[in-house]
């Protein structure tokens, strides 16, 4: 379970959301529905704050930052 905007890291790529495994995101919502897995809408920014994506994902799809996690930079390709 977890908590409204508290921080998250993506456990797989979502590609077609431009976002990848490890990304860092912020819970804004929880979605509880009988007989379903916990979901969690998440909002994704990138350096500058900007928001990059919000997606709803099953809790499984998340996890808890860790002491031994570091924050990393990685550019998207820009198309021409």
């Amino acid at each position: 379970m977890f908590q409204l905007y508290t921080d998250v890291v993506l456990r797989r790529d979502l590609l077609s959301e431009g976002l990848r495994a490890g990304d860092v995101g912020v819970v804004v919502e929880r979605h509880d529905v009988p007989g379903r897995e916990t979901g969690y809408s998440v909002e994704f920014f990138d350096m500058l704050g900007n928001t990059i994506a919000v997606v709803v994902l099953p809790g499984s799809c998340l996890r808890a930052p860790t002491p031994v996690d570091r924050p990393c930079v990685r550019s998207e390709a820009i198309a021409t």
